[in-house]
């Protein structure tokens, strides 16, 4: 029964552990969660989807692009099976840690990150070699226009400067420098050890959380 419950919740569960096991190499949190507390993470996510969807791909200081795709994209009923064609976001991988270095990169080329919400997949990429120089290059490469999908990328985004500040995030994470504040630091939406601690702090087995729903 709990496998099926974590498959139908993480989807690709023996690639999500693997990549714990990375994390846990790595000791960017200390304890790393189990693929049950991964789950819950997943589930808070779903909430967080459902109950606060502003929170996601909208920006409170940045103006939409005046092009007539940006406009159109704006509106999510649009831009959402854009970002799936494009393999920007991957709508069953809500933790992100089933997802390949190339998806990640994408997501965050394709995908619209408010603030400093480019953190959290910042360090998704810090378990591969290379990574964050290959994203610096190719948010580089639509900021000077070189690249030929520069201007599909912008309107996808919608938002106008979203790459410049991606480029400018992505060349302080290359020295260590993920720009996050105490509270964002602290913060499950922004940083991806946040969301691990908060995973780790959950009952680690389905017998501990439904014992913990009944106590509450």
């Amino acid at each position: 029964m709990t496998n099926l419950l974590l498959r139908a919740l993480l989807v690709r569960p023996r690639t999500i552990e693997a990549n714990l096991a990375l994390i846990r190499a790595q000791h960017i949190v200390e304890p790393v969660p189990n693929l049950w507390q991964i789950a819950q993470g997943v589930l808070r996510m779903w909430h967080r989807i459902l109950f606060r969807p502003d929170t996601i791909g909208t920006s409170v200081d940045l103006p939409v692009r005046r092009t007539w795709r940006a406009r159109l994209l704006a509106w999510r009923v649009f831009r959402f099976p854009c970002l799936v064609w494009e393999r920007a976001i991957a709508p069953l991988d809500l933790s992100g840690l089933a997802s390949t270095r190339e998806r990640v990169i994408r997501h965050l080329l394709g995908a619209f990150h408010d603030g400093n919400g480019f953190a959290y997949d910042f360090v998704l990429l810090f378990g591969h070699d290379g990574a964050l120089d290959e994203l610096e290059a190719r948010a580089r490469a639509i900021v000077d226009g070189t690249d030929p999908r520069a201007a599909w990328l912008r309107d996808l985004v919608v938002y106008d400067g979203y790459h410049e500040r991606l480029l400018e995030a992505v060349e302080r994470a290359q020295h260590g420098d993920l720009g996050l504040t105490e509270a964002e630091a602290e913060d499950p939406d922004v940083s991806f050890s946040a969301y691990l601690a908060w995973c780790a702090a959950r009952p680690a087995t389905p017998s501990a959380t439904l014992a913990a729903w009944r106590a509450s």
